[in-house]
This record gives C-alpha cells, sequence and structure tokens, in this order.
C-alpha cells in the first residue's frame, strides 16, 4: 500500500488519535492504522473508523445529557 500523501510505503501499525469536540475531548493511545513508513500518516480502515464514529455518537448522546440541566428537586 502507497501513503496518498508522500507515496511512502504504509505497515500495519497502531497510531494514536485525539479529538475535541461538544465540550470534551478523547484520546486513545493505540488504534489500529496503515501507518506511512516515511511521513507517519495514518490511514484507518472502514471497520476502525465506524467504531470510532459509535464511540463518539455515544459520548455526544451521554454528554448532553450530561451538561443538560437538571429539572428543580421537589424538597
Amino acid at each position: 500500500m502507497e501513503c496518498i500523501h508522500c507515496k511512502g510505503k504504509m505497515v500495519r501499525s497502531t497510531t494514536p488519535f485525539s479529538v475535541d469536540r461538544k465540550g470534551y475531548s478523547i484520546h486513545w493511545d493505540a488504534i489500529p492504522a496503515w501507518v506511512c513508513t516515511q511521513c507517519g500518516e495514518p490511514m484507518f480502515e472502514a471497520r476502525e473508523v465506524d467504531l470510532m464514529q459509535k464511540s463518539l455518537a455515544t459520548l455526544d448522546r451521554e454528554s448532553a445529557a450530561l451538561m443538560a440541566p437538571s429539572p428543580p428537586s421537589a424538597v
């Protein structure tokens, strides 16, 4: 496989991935990916992209619920 950025050789490895969004940050240390031996650019396969998107969608929903104002409690 050839890197789309520099045409270097891609090898199967892991790479970190971070994202800041909607009031939170997340960092994964070792996501499986194809990584360029020349420039280090990662390329994720569809499975990993799908799992990351599903994880972020879940965090978006849960974060929205967490940050929503609580109804007043009856005393």
